[in-house]
Parts: structure tokens; sequence; C-alpha cells
């Protein structure tokens, strides 16, 4: 998401796309960064 917000913002030089991308990254920067194993397990909960 991170990419997708960063190059839609060089592209269009959308202030508010900025702030987007600045906020993404901070929240980035709070989490520990998740393995593909932890989202897979999010998106298909194993009962």
């Amino acid at each position: 998401m991170l990419e997708f917000t960063w190059k839609f913002f060089t592209e269009t030089g959308s202030i508010d796309t900025y702030l987007l991308f600045k906020e993404l990254e901070k929240e980035g920067q709070d989490e520990p960064m998740k393995t593909e194993h932890e989202i897979s397990e999010i998106d298909y909960p194993i009962s």
C-alpha cells in the first residue's frame, strides 16, 4: 500500500496523497512488520 501511495503521489503531486503516505509510513514504524504467514492467518484463520 505504501508503494502504491508514493507512486500515485509522484504522478499526481496530490498533497492529500502525500499526507496519506506519511501517515501510512508512520503507522508502519509503530507496528512491527508482519510476516506473510501472519497475514495469511488473518485472511484465512485456521479453525
